[in-house]
């Protein structure tokens, strides 16, 4: 494989990102939310309050910028704050009936674009295309882990 195909797979992987990221930063701003937003929403998705603390680390950010997102999704109704029963120092982030609902939309759109996205794709080219998927975002781990800025996983 030479230079030229490399670098045009490169691009095409960047291609990809643009299109994905744009669709979903049109979808959550429509739904009143951003990515960080959203992504802790996703994290709350089983429906179980979960403490602040335990968010932080779920979505790997400080317990200041897990504050700001709490803020943000309280003030807009997705979710409550509440005390912690047997740890006075914790709150539980709990999801409001809007909270729900929106957790309950991100996943059916989660699907949805799976299966427009997969469906119709031949077996064997789905399989290639999950198996050089894999190896690339490996690849792409190691090489973010060797310069030290990528977070675990």
């Amino acid at each position: 494989m030479g230079l030229d195909d490399s670098r045009h797979a490169l691009n095409r992987i960047l291609e990809l990102t643009v299109l994905l990221n744009d669709d979903m930063a049109r979808d959550l701003a429509r739904r009143g939310l951003t990515g960080s937003r959203a992504h802790l929403i996703w994290e709350l998705r089983d429906g179980s309050p979960r403490t602040q603390n335990g968010l932080a680390k779920a979505l790997g950010v400080s317990p200041r910028t897990i504050t700001g997102l709490v803020d943000g999704l309280v003030a807009r109704g997705f979710v409550t704050r509440e005390p912690h029963p047997h740890d006075r120092r914790a709150a539980l982030v709990t999801f409001t009936k809007k909270g729900e609902r929106a957790s309950r939309a991100l996943e059916r759109d989660h699907i949805a674009l799976a299966h427009k996205i997969f469906d119709d794709m031949p077996a064997t080219t789905f399989r290639g295309f999950t198996r050089g998927l894999d190896e690339v975002i490996a690849r792409l781990r190691e090489t973010l882990a060797t310069k030290g800025e990528h977070r675990a996983r």
